[in-house]
Order: C-alpha cells, then sequence, then structure tokens
C-alpha cells in the first residue's frame, strides 16, 4: 500500500499542468482576453499560525519543486483535452488561448527564510502569474504532509493511509443511501497528496453513479479518471478588479459589478455561478441585479453560516419573483458528510442545492490539515481587498489611508498602520477581534 501512496525522494510533485483547478482556465480565459498584462502579486500566507512550516518543510526542497513547476509546459495531449472541452455543446476555450497557454512558461518566484518564517512571493503580468496559485498549495501542503509521515515507522504510516481509506468508505456509504445528493471534488488545493487525491477520485468515479459524484476541479485527474473538470470563478477576479477600476471610491465599488458583466459576456449561462463574499453578503445582495439574479444559474457559498445563506438567497430571489426552485445554489466552504446531508435536507423542495466538497474530501487520515493559501495582494499597483462573511476575514491594503467602503461591511478607517514586507498594511489587532491575514 505504501508504494503506491508515498512519493520517490526525486519525484516531482507537479508532474502536469492540468494538475490544477479547472476554474484557473475558466477564469484565465477571460483575464488573457481583456487583462492580461496587468501586473500583480500572488503571496503565500499561512493561517494555522501554530504550524511553523520552516519546521517541517526544507526550503532547498520547497525551491527545488517550484523550479520543477517553472519546467512544465501544456502539452500537446494536454491542449488536447482543453480544446474538446464543451459546455452545453459550446467549445469553451478559444483557439487563441490555447495558444497562448501552449507557449506559458510561469514566471520566476521570490522565496527566502525571514526569522522563522517563509517569505514566498509570485509577481508578473495576472494572464501567467496566476498559474501559480494551485501547484505551490500542492507543493507546500504536500512537504508539510510527508515531514508528518517522515518519523512514523512503516506499519505506522500504512495504519495512517488505511485510517483515510476507512473514513472515506464511511463517507461514500452515507452517500450510497442519499443518491438526490449530488457533489464535485473540490479539494485539490487543500489535499494531503498528489496520489491520496487520485486515489479519492478514483474511488468516488468507481463507487458512486455520474448523478451523484458530479466530478472534479482537478483538470488532470478528471482526465485521467474520464469524468466532468468542474469550476467557474474565484474571488480573485474581484480583487484584482478592484485594482484595475481604481480611478475613485464609486469606480472601485463598480468593479465587482464589472466582474459580473465580463464573466456572462465570456461565458453567458453556462457558467453563471456567482460567489457572493468577496465583499461579503450584504454587499452582493445589493449589488445584484435583478436581470441578473434572473438569468444567472446560481450563487455559490463560500463562507458564513451556510443555513443562514440559504434562506437569505430564497428570499433575495422571492423578493424579485423568481421561483427560487429554479436556481441553484453551490455550497463550498468547510463540508464534511454530515453538514451536506443536513443542507440537502434543508433546502429539499425550495431551491435546488449542490456541494463543492474539499478538505474534509481529500486530507482526511487523522492529522490536522493546515489553512495554507497563496491569494492576490496587489493588482494594478493597488492592494486588494477581501470580506468573507464568517469571522471577517479582511484582507486591508490602505489607498491614500483610507478603506473602501462597500455597503455596510467595509467602514473608512483612519488608523496606523505597519507595513510588511510585501508592501501590504495590517490593522492593529485590537481594531476587530477576529482579524487574520489571510
Amino acid at each position: 500500500m505504501l508504494d503506491h501512496f508515498m512519493r520517490r525522494k526525486d519525484e516531482p510533485i507537479v508532474q502536469s499542468s492540468l494538475d490544477t483547478d479547472f476554474y484557473k482556465f475558466s477564469m484565465g480565459q477571460g483575464i488573457f482576453h481583456r487583462h492580461g498584462s496587468v501586473p500583480v502579486q500572488f503571496a503565500l500566507a499561512n493561517r494555522t499560525a501554530k504550524v511553523i512550516l520552516s519546521n517541517f518543510i526544507d526550503i532547498g526542497e520547497l525551491r527545488e519543486q517550484l523550479d520543477h513547476v517553472r519546467t512544465l509546459s501544456f502539452n500537446k495531449t494536454e491542449l488536447h483535452y482543453l480544446r474538446g472541452t464543451n459546455e452545453y455543446n459550446e467549445r469553451m476555450f478559444k483557439e487563441d488561448y490555447l495558444q497562448f497557454l501552449g507557449e506559458l512558461r510561469l514566471p520566476e518566484y521570490f522565496l527566502e527564510k525571514q526569522g522563522d518564517k517563509y517569505v514566498l512571493q509570485f509577481p508578473g503580468k495576472w494572464s501567467e502569474v496566476t498559474y501559480w496559485e494551485m501547484p505551490g498549495l500542492e507543493i507546500i501542503n504536500q512537504l508539510y504532509n510527508e515531514a508528518l509521515l517522515k518519523p512514523l515507522s512503516r506499519f505506522e504510516q500504512e495504519t495512517v493511509f488505511a485510517e483515510g481509506i476507512r473514513r472515506l468508505m464511511e463517507k461514500i456509504k452515507k452517500l450510497k443511501a442519499r443518491p438526490d445528493i449530488t457533489f464535485t471534488d473540490f479539494g485539490t488545493r487543500r489535499r494531503f497528496s498528489r496520489s491520496w487525491q487520485d486515489y479519492v477520485v478514483g474511488a468516488l468515479a468507481e463507487e458512486l453513479p455520474r448523478t451523484s459524484f458530479l466530478g472534479t476541479s482537478n483538470t488532470y485527474l478528471a482526465a485521467k479518471h474520464g469524468i466532468l473538470p468542474m469550476g467557474t470563478n474565484a474571488h480573485e477576479e474581484d480583487m484584482a478588479m478592484s485594482g484595475i477600476m481604481h480611478g475613485s471610491d464609486d469606480e472601485i465599488r463598480n468593479s465587482h459589478q464589472k466582474v459580473l458583466q465580463e464573466w456572462w459576456e465570456e461565458y453567458g449561462w453556462a457558467l453563471s455561478i456567482a460567489l457572493t463574499d468577496t465583499y461579503g453578503t450584504d454587499f452582493f445582495f445589493k449589488d445584484m441585479t435583478y436581470e441578473q439574479a434572473r438569468d444567472w444559474k446560481g450563487l455559490r457559498h463560500d463562507s458564513g453560516d451556510p443555513f443562514k445563506f440559504g434562506d437569505r438567497a430564497i428570499a433575495f430571489y422571492q423578493h424579485y419573483g423568481i421561483d427560487p426552485r429554479e436556481k441553484l445554489l453551490v455550497f463550498s466552504d468547510g463540508l464534511d458528510v454530515d453538514t451536506i446531508i443536513r443542507l440537502a435536507d434543508y433546502f429539499a423542495g425550495r431551491i435546488k442545492v449542490t456541494f463543492g466538497w474539499g478538505t474534509n474530501l481529500t486530507n482526511d487520515l487523522g492529522f490536522p490539515a493546515i489553512s495554507i493559501i497563496i491569494k492576490l495582494l496587489e493588482s494594478n499597483g493597488h492592494g486588494t481587498v477581501k470580506i468573507q462573511a464568517d469571522i471577517r476575514l479582511y484582507r486591508y491594503h490602505i489607498r491614500k489611508g483610507k478603506i473602501l467602503k462597500q455597503g455596510k461591511r467595509i467602514a473608512k478607517i483612519k488608523a496606523s498602520v505597519r507595513s510588511n514586507h510585501t508592501g501590504a498594511f495590517s490593522l492593529p489587532y485590537d481594531c476587530c477581534p477576529y482579524f487574520f491575514w489571510l
């Protein structure tokens, strides 16, 4: 069993340019067509403060894995797969974008150790740098998890994977009893390892019907297992657009609407699932128009109480005289199988629901999963902001000493700020009891 799950020392963690979330391509095409040359910067942040990554991951090995990713390119088979990707009988990716991917090599990164922390940044053109997010997360998560396994005996290591298999089979058993529930694997960014996600996706594809297990966000695994690649868009587009449209407070506020309009122009109804929490759900439900509520397929929930969010979404549609039973909610925040079942029961007959299942699906072997992200810090020379609905996870980048006002969730705050190495700013911790760097 270990030979299947354990990586050889000389084996790269990321071996294909398709080993990424599918929405990097759906977003990537729109970025390429409209904003490809915009300068941006992504950076690593560790939200699990008690875990010092440098105590587990050797900087030389991390650099070696990142350097290998820069040697990868899309081969003809991979481009052929993307070329054949259709949505409702419409070809998804245009030839100019596929040609761009065929010539793409990921740009240089910046990595150094400052104190006991790693500083990892990805500057460059948005159309190129965006593809660093997923391999960066895949590499760091796997190197960390391999470090947890390293001191264990061979028997203990086998026990870890046996426990993971047991937990996976329990999930599958519960889902077999609920054929009405549909879900997608969203676990690439937090997976335990490449081989473990491969095993999980293969088991789900074999054990569950396609009417239940709809597919995976991992493009490589979708191709390997003959299932659908799934995904729409992420917070990244809203965050970047606020830097592109930065001439005035009104322009920044309108940047969210601009993202919705450009997404519809690119894909229309087929991929019309709107992400609701970049600037808080209060702002979203005020900013989405009646026409968009009527025409778009549905909404994605990614933070906050999912039951309250669903109730609010139903009320939002009813306010406009739209039958919520014709709409779809995609839940994708912190799910486990029991929560999925409870949500399906709660909204049955009221609104359609489906689930994007992440960490608990692809990293549930008994070790606590770390929460790391690689997110957009700067766009077009300006800081970005992201506000989540649950514990107010704020990313503040101050422009001229002010914070963008977004509905009631973001007030203008005049406070002393401290600069960090990314050029970003953070507010004093006592201004908000639930303040974390993302």
